[in-house]
């Protein structure tokens, strides 16, 4: 019987990877919009809400390149420190 908590369940786990999977090119744009839909603020630290509603905004703009990869990692950044 493991002692540890389901990590897996936890918005800022899941937003973890899926924005690291999409740096990587394995998951669409498509698909990491539906992820940063589907959590809700309250899941978050205010914090972690500001960067996570910046990167909803740039994909929502649509330019995508650079710009949009450096909110990616801003975003991660955010959600590791909490």
């Amino acid at each position: 019987m493991s002692t540890s908590p389901d990590t897996a369940t936890r918005a800022d786990d899941r937003l973890v990877t899926v924005i690291s999977r999409w740096l990587a090119r394995h998951v669409s744009d498509e698909e990491l919009q539906r992820t940063l839909e589907h959590v809700g603020p309250g899941e978050l630290s205010a914090d972690q809400a500001k960067a996570v509603e910046e990167l909803r905004a740039e994909l929502a703009e649509g330019s995508g390149g650079a710009e949009l990869e450096m909110v990616a990692r801003e975003t991660l950044e955010a959600l590791a420190l909490g």
